[in-house]
């Protein structure tokens, strides 16, 4: 087996943008980004955690299982902060060109004003 394992740490988002927000709308979203890049969903979880005392505003968990692998989400309205996390595993082909259009979808979709990625080619030792 061998996988491209994609991850981008997003900062300066707008707290109040949907995406922080609504899962309905960040799950949206993560399915057509996952459908327009040609990888395949089986199945999705998004949880809006609840506000902690005296806040107003809490961030979404969300999963997105691939035949492929998964795509995770992690939102923080509070720090205006998302981490993703892609990963695509490249048995019987290589979707490493589709792991990337999927990162750079969902990273464009949250504007944000930083980003940090990293890359990780797995399974080298198999």
């Amino acid at each position: 087996m061998q996988g491209l394992h994609l991850t981008a740490d997003l900062s300066g988002v707008q707290a109040d943008h949907a995406l922080m927000l609504e899962p309905a709308a960040l799950q949206a979203l993560c399915v057509d980004a996952v459908a327009q890049a040609g990888l395949g969903a089986v199945a999705e979880l998004f949880h809006r955690f609840t506000p902690a005392e005296g806040e107003t505003q809490s961030g979404i968990t969300g999963v997105v299982l691939l035949a492929e692998s998964h795509l995770a989400v992690h939102t923080w309205p509070e720090l205006g902060s998302v981490t993703l996390d892609v990963y695509v595993c490249n048995m019987g082909q290589d979707n490493s060109v589709k792991g990337q259009v999927l990162m750079a979808r969902l990273i464009s979709a949250f504007g944000p004003t930083n980003v940090q990625q990293q890359a990780l080619q797995r399974g080298g030792l198999l």
